[in-house]
């Protein structure tokens, strides 16, 4: 029997990318979108959600579940950018990327879990960020909701273990997407103290964006950490400097690794 995988945010970028090929692959394969209907030509089934909207969640959910009498994989993709100083970005800016971000995909968590434990087996793929593992200038909030959720899955795997869920990170550097065309921009303002050091990284950000790795590098690990019996707590996929710096910022002095994080950015 095919496995029945739900992927939010599955319309564009990374999450298209691995919904296209684990449908390849055989999978029976539903990803979500707040306006599906403006995808006719998706390979994979669209439903609508929206991972602010609880009700939305549930419905969703209940529909899949309704057509296939299972659900055996959710991949948490679905998330938005946000940049800017974080003393200018308004509040309401930064409590709805943490809903998109943090609070969407522990309740897409929730309105799966009784149906896992009915069936006495799951797994569940949170898709993060290596920006989640630092503090990044201009990019703070970003961080922050990412880096939460890599801890919320450190708790959640622990209590659903005696229910025979898994549950993974999978945190991707920068891939060729249009996340930077899609995330909130704090204005550049000409009045700003941040102004300078803001604008040139700003343009660095998206310049990694548009010159990141093929989202089909995510797409082929997804699909591996499926195929795993145990997967691993976390997993980091993109260019190797990428990765190796999470492993600096562990064995680096703190004001070390703050410094290489600053040269980097020519703060």
């Amino acid at each position: 029997m095919s496995k029945v995988v739900l992927i939010t945010g599955g319309s564009s970028g990374i999450g298209k990318s691995i919904g296209e090929f684990l449908f390849e692959k055989g999978y029976v394969v539903y990803g979500t979108s707040r306006t599906p209907e403006r995808y006719p030509d998706s390979k994979i089934k669209l439903v609508a959600l929206d991972v602010t909207d609880l009700q939305s969640i549930k419905t969703a959910i209940t529909t899949i579940i309704n057509s296939e009498n299972r659900l055996d994989v959710l991949i948490n993709n679905a998330g938005a950018g946000i940049t800017g100083p974080i003393e200018e970005i308004p509040e309401e800016e930064i409590k709805r990327n943490f809903e998109t971000n943090l609070f969407g995909p522990i309740n897409v968590i929730k309105a799966v879990l009784p149906q896992m434990r009915h069936q006495e087996s799951g797994l569940i793929i949170n898709i993060t960020s290596i920006a989640g593992y630092m503090g990044l200038p201009y990019r703070g909030i970003y961080s922050a909701s990412k880096g939460a959720l890599e801890l919320i899955t450190e708790a959640f795997r622990m209590e659903i273990k005696p229910f025979n869920i898994q549950m993974t990170n999978v945190a991707p550097g920068d891939f060729a997407t249009n996340i930077a065309a899609g995330r909130y921009h704090a204005p550049v303002m000409e009045t700003s103290p941040y102004r300078n050091n803001y604008g040139k990284t700003l343009k660095m950000m998206d310049a990694h964006v548009d010159h990141g790795n093929d989202p089909q590098q995510m797409a082929y690990a997804i699909y591996e950490i499926i195929q795993t019996k145990h997967p691993k707590i976390h997993y980091k996929v993109g260019a190797f400097m990428q990765k190796f710096s999470i492993v600096l910022k562990r064995i680096l002095p703190d004001k070390v690794y703050e410094r290489l994080l600053m040269n980097h950015y020519k703060l």
